[in-house]
């Protein structure tokens, strides 16, 4: 196997499979795919850190800001989760109270701390 410039330190390495274990002590199976998948999260996160770096120093003109967006898109929030898997809720069943539960969904904001000050 060839030797690679992206190596991952080994404090971070133990750092995240202390933090697999936190997900199923139980089960060393799903501890070892947990640890495998931030490992890799890691490692394309620096490969995607790095093409940028390559890019500015490059000259490229186009917008590194957008690159890294549509690589690394923000995750739905947790009131678009919540509008999802309420609307799967419904198609399962048909709730007396579901009318109520969907407004008051609807009604909470996309960012909770949008109105909080940072």
């Amino acid at each position: 196997m060839a030797d690679h410039p992206l190596k991952v330190p080994q404090d971070l390495a133990e750092r995240l499979w202390l933090e697999s274990a936190d997900k199923s002590p139980q089960c060393n199976t799903f501890r070892a795919h947990v640890f495998a998948q931030k490992i890799a999260q890691w490692a394309a996160d620096q490969e995607l850190q790095a093409c940028c770096e390559w890019l500015k120093g490059d000259g490229w003109c186009g917008s590194i800001a957008r690159l890294h967006a549509a690589r690394r898109p923000k995750p739905p929030s947790l009131k678009q989760q919540a509008l999802e898997q309420f609307a799967h809720v419904l198609r399962e069943n048909d709730c007396i109270t579901a009318g109520c539960i969907l407004a008051a969904l609807e009604a909470l904001p996309d960012d909770p701390l949008q109105n909080c000050q940072r």
